[in-house]
């Protein structure tokens, strides 16, 4: 398939053939039926990025290709929302009119929003102009109409703002309106679309359940927040300061009340544990932890982690890496059956495969 373009008519099969692939990986385990979750067919991306190729007076995106490396002019991308696939040509015929703008201009990257919302990103090899922020603002007055915008340029060691660095992302989850503060350059879930629907995965799940949660890698509370009406007490870590604020202004944000972030990693979260510790000076000793979260990083749970997650009585495990999400199984379903199985086409047209197992202890 050629790089940035989509094949409506081709949707259904690629997906099939994910399915298959992922059934195939874990078919060494009992599996209940498989969950299929679908993306739009079409711009159902809510980031982009693009290296900028200058040839003369001509400016364009381009995109290399990931096994011959040879560059693609990219003159509409229908991957990405329509927000930002109708916003590229318009943001370079504005760009080709300001010199100073466009000079050095290195990459773009993009950020919206269900809600409607852009973020640009302007990045330069080269120190920003001292009237950079100037220019930028007249730049953003000028595309005013086209969706509620700001700017951001960066250059080596700086970082300048026309006003904001982040958007503000509106959820339908199961019939809740969730709002989330989603901060430039840090991870948000890319197809907006199908993470409301793995959401509400999670919410059917968490219905069936009882007790307190525990989250690891929980970003800026994208689950959390979804996950908390259906638990009295939430716990949710993660290591990354801008997510932690983000979480942090999400929790007051939706008023939600039986929330607590702490900014600790995966691991320390299972050394202290482990070893009867507090965390963060929060008392463990009046909640229930009967379920825990993770969605972990391509690499998966380390071994340490596995140990710690396999205590509890469910585990909701969402994953990037289906291989990962295999080796981890060899640890877990030692101890749980797996109760829910799901594929989530996070990335359609791509080997990238999203997914999510619930598993529950095995009674002794």
């Amino acid at each position: 398939m050629a790089l940035g373009q989509v094949y409506p008519e081709l949707y259904e099969q690629q997906l099939a053939e994910k399915a298959a692939q992922t059934s195939a990986l874990l078919s060494g385990y009992s599996l209940p039926a498989l969950e299929l979750f679908r993306s739009e067919p079409s711009h159902y991306r809510q980031r982009a990025e693009f290296r900028i190729w200058h040839e003369g007076d001509d400016l364009f995106h381009i995109m290399f290709d990931p096994e011959t490396k040879q560059k693609q002019r990219i003159d509409y991308f229908p991957v990405a929302s329509k927000r930002i696939a109708d916003f590229m040509p318009v943001l370079l015929e504005k760009l080709k009119q300001k010199p100073e703008l466009r000079h050095k201009l290195y990459q773009v990257d993009y950020l919206s929003t269900l809600s409607g919302e852009l973020l640009v990103s302007l990045i330069y090899k080269k120190p920003l102009a001292d009237n950079w922020a100037e220019q930028a603002a007249e730049l953003k007055q000028e595309l005013a109409e086209f969706a509620p915008l700001d700017f951001i340029g960066r250059a080596r060691k700086q970082k300048v703002l026309v006003d904001r660095d982040h958007v503000m992302e509106q959820l339908n989850v199961q019939g809740r309106k969730l709002s989330y503060q989603q901060v430039e350059n840090s991870f948000t879930q890319p197809n907006a679309g199908v993470n409301q629907q793995m959401l509400g995965w999670a919410c059917d799940i968490a219905k069936q359940l009882d007790g307190d949660l525990l989250e690891l890698y929980c970003g800026n509370g994208n689950f959390s927040l979804a996950l908390a009406p259906y638990f009295r007490q939430v716990v949710a870590t993660e290591i990354s300061r801008s997510s932690i604020k983000s979480a942090q202004l999400n929790i007051e944000l939706n008023k939600v009340a039986n929330l607590q972030v702490l900014q600790m990693s995966a691991e320390d979260v299972s050394a202290a544990m482990a070893q009867g510790k507090a965390l963060k000076q929060l008392d463990l000793s009046h909640l229930q932890l009967n379920t825990i979260l993770v969605d972990p990083p391509r690499a998966g749970l380390d071994p340490a982690t596995e140990q710690f997650v396999s205590q509890f009585q469910d585990i909701i495990y969402i994953s990037c890496n289906p291989e990962t999400l295999e080796h981890n199984l060899k640890t877990l379903s030692q101890t749980h059956h797996i109760q829910a199985f799901a594929l989530f086409d996070q990335f359609p047209y791509s080997h990238h495969i999203e997914s999510g197992v619930w598993l529950r202890k095995i009674n002794p």
